[in-house]
């Protein structure tokens, strides 16, 4: 876990909550639930993040901030999962979103090319829109529950591991004659 980091964000954002870029959310932005590195906070603004980059609008980090600051999340982690959308991975995420609710739908996929014009707008992308938006609500709700309980798991068992590897220390440090 990146803790000092984390602690340096928490910081900066303290001594700057009345810069004009910050004094938009007020004292809210130095709750220290949204800095804070427990599970249930860490888990949750992964999945939530991840959920969020379904979305089809350009808008994921403003939406995350808000959910962040009104479910209380942590801030970094939602901000960063939401990365998982990028230019790399958007037209798979969302091509997948629309099979999906063209198989939920149950209407054919038709394949298309994107052209910037208005034309293209109404026309070839109108009889889509439908299972394109299911697809991606489908796609995010499923992907951010995933998400979340698999992280969830593998912080679970990083746990007991650590637990064990220190318990297994413990045992072999004791003389034999003691034991």
């Amino acid at each position: 876990m990146p803790r000092r980091l984390v602690k340096r964000l928490y910081v900066w954002v303290h001594h700057r909550k009345h810069r004009w870029y910050l004094r938009v959310f007020g004292d809210r932005i130095t709750d220290p639930h949204l800095w804070t590195l427990n599970r249930h906070s860490i888990t949750a603004a992964f999945g939530f993040g991840v959920a969020i980059g379904f979305i089809p609008l350009p808008m994921h980090t403003l939406i995350a901030v808000y959910v962040a600051l009104s479910r209380r999340l942590n801030l970094p982690v939602l901000l960063a999962s939401t990365w998982v959308n990028n230019p790399l991975t958007a037209v798979p995420m969302y091509f997948g979103a629309y099979w999906v609710g063209s198989h939920i739908l149950g209407t054919p996929i038709h394949h298309f090319a994107f052209e910037p014009n208005w034309h293209w707008i109404e026309h070839g992308l109108g009889p889509r829109w439908k299972p394109f938006l299911l697809g991606c609500l489908v796609s995010a709700i499923a992907s951010g529950l995933l998400a979340r309980y698999v992280l969830e798991l593998v912080w679970r068992s990083a746990v007991r591991r650590r637990y064990r590897t220190r318990h297994c220390h413990r045992v072999a440090a004791i003389p034999a004659d003691k034991a």
